[in-house]
């Protein structure tokens, strides 16, 4: 297709060049060459095999965008522009970059917009995806079209629930540390390898039971769970989805802590694996810290309290085992399943009246405790200062000294953490001081915190004291001493193991939503069954209504229904699954919006395949293991851009994904993302009324008051500035094309970039947008003529001093942009063109090519336009970069300021190649170092080369 820009346009006024650099020519030029990339597939990425994959790989990755109605704002293209700026110099240094980009298009906006207008939430995300491919387009991104995808997209969640399928089909073996396929867990049972757990040959189990074993070893499986139920929005929350004071953050209704029948991934399997294995990739320390974090793998022991009357022990976990001798009391979860069994019909003789809550009986206390627990989020039971509890009536017998303690519940114990139960030894710890003071209970000292402790709870390390009875004394002993002592004590004594908990939980995998991938499973009369891969995909039935079945916002016992429960011709189904034809029930939850981004990285790698969801070529092409990085180098993406508010979750549990099919033999790579880096954020100016609610910050106006300090009003009515991070929530949003409109994508490209450091948070200004748009006007009028359009450029040799500065900014460049110091690179540039624009003359033809070369990745199209004007073909994309000459990176010479003791006398400059002995003779001979010897001898002459001279006298 031809190249060629259009006329300028005939509006244009007399005064006003007709190819004069403007947001006008900027949009012509812009659309002219993205629609160029486009038809030659200028970003194609050549899969191995294909001409062109013979070069270096570098997979270059983002965090795929939700696309939501709004669209784009400022802040969301920093990090696709700093990889597009990075891919686009991979490409012209020689590599093959697969740079792609998709949407994560399942979630609750276009589900509330259906419930609430009766569209179907696919017509709203492709609506929603056309616009923001539209967006990116425009900003000149050099995307790999072919690659692109949706999580929605049908042919993409087929396989997103052949690996769930996987998954569920799979094991994980302690033993040899992976996960194997179920079928062989349960050939080991058929044939006697593996014992069941009650002894009977697995032949001799009913089919219910033999299904019940095995279920209960998968990676995927059903659980009854402790989970945040709404019953104001009709479905389970996850725990970011629920507000400090238990309420969701959607709606305000109140949440519910509840044990419900969920779906869970076994991730605990992977527990020693995912913390271990962040030793092997190049993430940030921050982000890996907060990963090991949320594994928390700590070592203790697991300790059993017998309960007098009842067969049921309390386990518990506990880090300083050591402290079992102040252990005056036990507190269990609400959720806790022992909490009912252990319940008394009636209160103890003698009970402490702020024990029982005011209530009757034990059962009536622990009841409407556990009823005020529920409507409180996790969050806000950690956070709580204030200690709540109530006496279940029951007793437990501490093992070190056979004393009863009295067991509690409490909502400041969570059953997702630990065993759900705790040992309360208040003098060392201060949660439990808190509460032990509130309800009188005994505090026992078993850590000396030194003659000069005052405080309360001591939390240190320190000699044990008050530790011992009649086989055992911790007395005197440090705290690794003193736990060993006691946890080998109670092994021997069979009420407690040497163990290393975890605080990770396993993964709750299910939502009671429409608008989400169906789960592969259909139920028979034994429990859930896999769909064979030839069924697959599942796709979501129509439905006339999209939200799931809502109850009074305080109706905690209610139970989810969700939207795909009433589709009963899609729900109930009869299939042939190899054992003849049966009725079966669809499963009706669908998956977390997680499930898609777990995995999708693998799919751009080879997104037209419909036999595999990545074939073994692609994948050890592009995400294999490299030796020659590092010697247990694991593979993944090269390089994965994102925000940091994804550190945890979603990489955490793609990790999980991928090691499940590296053990599965369906990868090479042990890790997704071999390289993290977390750009920053764009911050913008909000304004808040007096009711302290956002107001559209571009509807504000700015004046001076009365004492000339700015003052701010909306509607005639004062309003309080304040700094945030850009957002719809604080209304004051900017979106790329509202600057694109006033300045051009490649201006709007240039200010991101040179605004501050690619991982740094940075202020946005409109008004300096116009910085970066003078710049590029400057390149443009020092290689084109404004008037005609033709380029200026000489074919003169550059003189000496020009060609220093072109060489010394190219070997700068060439270190920033693989650093990804954006900012400093783009410094670099405009300080050579303002050497090129005060000399006055026209600029050599060896100086403009490099720069145009240089500016490529950072204003994309106007360094196009600019490599046409200058007599080349078809894109620069590909052109090699400038390459440095090390000739003029060497200083000609060198001034030395020349010191007479220790006072600076004068400064000389000699070549940089000059001697030491040259150095010495010019700095004596020099007038003003002649004078201040007064004809003296020195008595000493050092030089210190290439920074200074000291003569002593």
């Amino acid at each position: 297709m031809s190249t060629e820009i259009s006329t300028a346009p005939a509006e244009r006024s007399a005064d006003r060049p007709a190819y004069r650099y403007d947001a006008e020519m900027a949009a012509r030029i812009e659309r002219k060459w993205q629609d160029v990339w486009e038809a030659e597939q200028t970003f194609r990425a050549p899969n191995p095999g294909e001409p062109g994959s013979e070069k270096p790989k570098y997979y270059l990755m983002d965090m795929f965008p939700y696309p939501s109605g709004a669209g784009l704002h400022v802040g969301h293209p920093l990090g696709f522009i700093g990889t597009d700026v990075l891919g686009r110099y991979l490409r012209m240094t020689g590599h093959n970059v697969l740079h792609p980009m998709g949407f994560d298009a399942f979630g609750l906006p276009a589900e509330q917009y259906a419930v609430q207008t009766g569209t179907h939430p696919r017509t709203t995300t492709e609506a929603n995806i056309a616009r923001y491919r539209e967006q990116l387009r425009r900003l000149g991104l050099g995307h790999d079209p072919r690659r692109s995808l949706s999580t929605t997209d049908i042919p993409f969640y087929r396989w997103t629930q052949w690996i769930f399928r996987e998954i569920f089909e799979s094991w994980y073996d302690a033993a040899i540390g992976r996960a194997r396929p179920i079928a062989e867990l349960r050939a080991e049972f058929e044939s006697g390898e593996r014992a069941t757990p009650d002894g009977r040959p697995y032949g001799d189990l009913t089919e219910g039971e033999r299904r019940a074993l095995v279920d209960g070893h998968r990676l995927a499986y059903i659980s009854e769970a402790p989970v945040n139920w709404c019953p104001g929005l009709g479905t389970v929350l996850a725990n970011e989805e629920v507000t400090a004071d238990g309420r969701s953050e959607r709606g305000n209704f109140p949440v519910f802590r509840r044990n419900l029948k969920q779906w869970m991934m076994r991730i605990t399997a992977y527990a020693d694996r995912l913390a271990d294995d962040l030793d092997r990739v190049d993430w940030p320390e921050s982000v890996k810290a907060m990963q090991r974090n949320w594994i928390g793998r700590s070592s203790g022991a697991r300790v059993r309290f017998a309960v007098p009357g009842g067969s049921d022990a309390i386990e518990v976990f506990t880090t300083r085992p050591d402290t079992l001798f102040g252990a005056t009391y036990m507190v269990l979860a609400p959720e806790h399943p022992l909490v009912e069994k252990i319940v008394p019909a009636a209160w103890p003789s003698a009970v402490e009246p702020r024990w029982t809550g005011g209530a009757a009986t034990p059962a009536d206390a622990v009841s409407s405790y556990r009823a005020e627990a529920g409507r409180k989020s996790e969050l806000d039971r950690q956070e709580n200062k204030d200690k709540t509890g109530v006496f279940t009536g029951a007793y437990a017998v501490n093992p070190v000294n056979g004393e009863s303690v009295p067991v509690f519940v409490a909502d400041y114990v969570l059953m997702g953490y630990g065993t759900g139960a705790i040992m309360a030894v208040p003098a060392q710890d201060q949660r439990d001081w808190d509460f032990a003071t509130a309800f009188g209970l005994p505090i026992v000292r078993t850590v000396d915190p030194g003659a000069d402790w005052a405080g309360e709870a001591f939390t240190g390390e320190g000699p044990a004291i008050n530790s011992a009875n009649a086989d055992v004394s911790l007395n005197g002993l440090g705290v690794v001493d003193a736990k060993r002592t006691i946890i080998d004590w109670l092994v021997a004594q069979g009420t407690g193991e040497d163990v290393v908990q975890y605080k990770l939980r396993d993964w709750l995998f299910s939502r009671q939503r429409y608008w989400g991938e169906p789960f592969p499973i259909v139920w028979d009369e034994h429990g859930p069954v896999s769909l064979p891969a030839d069924r697959l995909p599942v796709e979501l039935p129509d439905v006339d209504d999209y939200a799931p079945k809502t109850y009074d916002a305080g109706d905690a016992d209610s139970e989810p229904e969700p939207p795909l429960s009433r589709a009963s011709e899609w729900v109930n189904v009869e299939l042939d699954l190899g054992d003849g034809p049966k009725a079966y029930r669809r499963e009706t939850n669908t998956m977390p919006q997680w499930a898609g981004s777990c995995w999708y990285y693998l799919r751009y790698l080879d997104p037209e395949n419909s036999e595999r969801f990545v074939s073994p070529e692609a994948e050890r092409y592009w995400l294999g293991k490299d030796p020659e990085r590092a010697a247990d180098d694991p593979g993944g993406v090269d390089l994965y851009v994102g925000g940091v508010e994804h550190a945890v979750l979603h990489l955490l549990y793609s990790r999980f994904w991928h090691k499940v099919l590296f053990d599965l033999g369906h990868v090479s790579s042990e890790e997704p993302f071999r390289k993290l880096f977390n750009q920053g954020y764009i911050q913008a100016w909000a304004y808040t009324d007096s009711r302290g609610m956002y107001v559209p910050a571009e509807e504000v106006v700015e004046d001076a008051g009365p004492d000339g300090t700015p003052r701010f009003t909306w509607n005639g009515e004062p309003v309080t500035r304040e700094y945030g991070k850009m957002g719809k929530s604080l209304k004051n949003v900017v979106t790329p094309d509202e600057m694109c409109d006033r300045y051009g994508a490649d201006t709007f490209r240039l200010y991101e970039m040179y605004t501050g450091p690619m991982e740094a948070s940075r202020p946005w200004s409109t008004r300096d947008v116009v910085g970066p748009q003078r710049f590029l006007q400057r390149v443009w009028r020092n290689l084109v003529d404004e008037g005609t359009g033709a380029s200026t450029v000489v074919g003169t040799e550059p003189s000496e001093d020009v060609l220093r500065a072109l060489h010394r900014t190219i070997a700068g460049v060439r270190e920033d942009l693989p650093a990804l110091h954006y900012n400093t690179a783009a410094a670099k540039l405009i300080e050579l063109n303002n050497v090129l624009t005060k000399r006055g003359t026209a600029v050599e033809r060896d100086v403009a090519e490099p720069l145009v070369l240089m500016l490529a990745p950072l204003a994309p199209h106007i360094a196009e336009e600019l490599w046409q004007k200058l007599g080349h073909d078809g894109s620069l994309a590909h052109t090699p970069f400038p390459q440095a000459d090390e000739r003029y990176l060497v200083d000609e010479s060198v001034e030395y300021p020349i010191q007479v003791n220790g006072k600076v006398r004068s400064r000389v400059t000699v070549a940089a190649d000059a001697g030491q002995d040259e150095i010495r003779a010019v700095a004596l001979a020099d007038e003003k170092v002649v004078a201040a010897l007064a004809g003296a001898e020195p008595k000493k002459v050092i030089v210190v080369p290439g920074r200074l001279v000291n003569i002593v006298r």
